[in-house]
Parts: C-alpha cells; sequence; structure tokens
C-alpha cells in the first residue's frame, strides 16, 4: 500500500461543489491499494503514518508526530500513485488494486487510522474530486508497505 503524506495547516476535498472533508493541521494522505495489498498493509501503513514524526517540537526539530500533536488526518483515495511511467509517457495502472479491493483498502486504512486517535476525514472513492491544502513547510513524505509473501 502506498501513501503519500503531506504535512498541512488545513485541507479540504469537494465532490460536485460540496465540501465532504476538511481538516485544519495535520496530514493530507493520498492513499493507494496495490495488486495483492491486504488489510494488514493497510493497518501497517495508518500505525506507520500516526506515528511518523514530522511535526516540529519545541526545539524546532521535527520530533513529533500526528498522535503527538492531536492533528487530524484528511485521507483520499488517489489510484494514480501505482502510475507505471517506465514504457512511455502515458502512465499505466495495472499494478492497482482492483477497484472493489481499492476502495474496500482505502475504507479500512481510513477506519484503522480513526482508531488509533486522531479525527480522519475522507474524500469519497472513485469520485471526482477537487483538493486544497495548505502545505506546511513543504513537508512531504511517500510511504510504502509492500505486500506479504507466503
Amino acid at each position: 500500500m502506498r501513501a503519500l503524506i503531506q504535512r498541512v495547516t488545513s485541507a479540504s476535498v469537494t465532490v460536485d461543489g460540496a465540501v465532504i472533508g476538511e481538516i485544519g493541521t495535520g496530514v493530507l494522505a493520498l492513499v493507494c491499494a496495490m495488486g495483492g495489498d491486504s488489510e494488514a498493509e493497510a493497518e501497517k501503513l495508518a500505525a506507520k503514518l500516526s506515528k511518523l514524526r514530522i511535526f516540529e517540537d519545541e526545539a524546532g526539530k521535527m520530533n513529533r508526530s500526528l498522535l503527538d500533536i492531536g492533528g487530524e488526518a484528511l485521507v483520499v483515495s488517489q489510484f494514480t500513485l501505482a502510475a507505471d511511467t517506465s514504457r512511455g509517457n502515458r502512465p499505466g495502472f495495472s499494478e492497482a488494486a482492483a477497484p472493489e479491493d481499492g476502495n474496500r483498502l482505502y475504507e479500512h486504512f481510513a477506519a484503522h487510522l480513526a482508531s488509533l486517535g486522531p479525527k480522519v476525514e475522507t474524500g469519497r472513492f472513485g469520485a471526482d474530486m477537487k483538493v486544497a491544502l495548505l502545505n506546511d513547510g513543504p513537508v512531504t513524505i511517500w510511504l510504502e508497505i509492500p505486500p506479504q509473501t507466503a
């Protein structure tokens, strides 16, 4: 499972002209389930995100987590994180999970993250979304939890 994490002072997602998710200080998490992912990867990614020390402490060092600061998370599905551009200029997305699996794992990720403590808002899987954010820093981090193999 993959996520692009952006530290934000605010973020929102709009569908059909209506704001459906909005947060203050915290993270915008663009999330993509990959083929072979399961709930285990979604839970590991949520745990990693909740503990990722990307917020400043009293000394100005990135040493505090989303949980430490009582921050919020806006979780938005983003299948294009699976883009493969190795064969030309048109990205391929065949490594992304099938839509049914992608939606299930996206929702599981968001629910598990919320169970860890932060307020979680979400986008709408498969919708044409408009995402607005005020990136803080900017701080942008790529996270990936590869599927477990037997």
